[in-house]
């Protein structure tokens, strides 16, 4: 079904914005369980200072030393930050089993880590007032953000992939928000069918931004169902923020 009309207003345009490099030496200052499956993790430090993170879907290196004396670094969001407070927040996947998912299951507060970037941000035009976020577990940590930045002039629909009722989460915001939950095994993570079945259910109105992010192959099957859908070229952002089986990967779709 094509949604889209004459009447899409003009591309959104998305700026991008270099920020300055530096490792930043934090200490754990809070942990929170926020679903079975999720754990956020609030940081401290005087280095955030002047931590900038001007986009919800921002990403930071998080370094864990590992037994060898080697470092590992995955990115994460940046899920909440305050420069007066100097504490960074930071929501933390737990249900597999690499370097960064084993140091948050054990964070408590007192515990080090280092941190990097973001390198920078890519500022969709604040002209943007709806949106259709689309992700998994691992796009939760930017969905919530981006939900709980907007104000009540936005209007956002979220089609999530959880493992079931519990993994659902709650957002404090001022703007409309619509959320459907799709329901699937953690076993099943790399299927696009949940997801692909909720988005062919939904009516996408002209002037929405479409945003997605899970694993590599469910965003380029959720892609180009979009595009066979006639998304006008410019109103979509996708990335795939995790590749089954390879660590440490990404892929970029434009």
């Amino acid at each position: 079904m094509d949604d889209t009309s004459l009447q899409t207003p003009p591309t959104p345009g998305i700026e991008r914005i270099r920020h300055e490099l530096k490792r930043r030496y934090l200490t754990v200052s809070n942990t929170e369980d926020v679903t079975p499956n999720m754990k956020r993790i609030t940081l401290t430090g005087d280095s955030l200072v002047d931590f900038v993170s001007l986009a919800p879907d921002d990403h930071v290196k998080i370094f864990v030393p590992m037994g060898d004396g080697s470092e590992e670094h995955r990115d994460y969001t940046p899920r909440r930050y305050d420069n007066a407070a100097c504490t960074l927040t930071i929501d933390f996947a737990v249900h597999e089993a690499g370097p960064a998912t084993r140091w948050a299951i054990g964070a408590r507060p007192g515990d080090a880590l280092t941190i990097g970037g973001p390198r920078g941000s890519a500022v969709v035009s604040p002209s943007v007032r709806q949106w259709l976020l689309i992700g998994d577990e691992t796009a939760l940590p930017a969905i919530g953000r981006r939900i709980e930045e907007s104000g009540p002039e936005t209007e956002i629909t979220v089609i999530a992939a959880v493992a079931g009722p519990a993994e659902e989460q709650q957002f404090k915001t001022k703007a409309q928000v619509v959320c459907h939950w799709v329901y699937r095994p953690l076993s099943e993570q790399a299927d696009a069918a949940g997801l692909l079945d909720q988005v062919r259910r939904t009516q996408i109105k002209p002037g929405t931004f479409v945003w997605i992010a899970a694993e590599a192959s469910v965003v380029r099957a959720l892609r180009a169902h979009l595009v066979e859908r006639g998304l006008p070229p410019g109103w979509l952002k996708a990335s795939g923020y995790w590749v089954l089986g390879k660590a440490d990967a990404t892929e970029k779709f434009e």
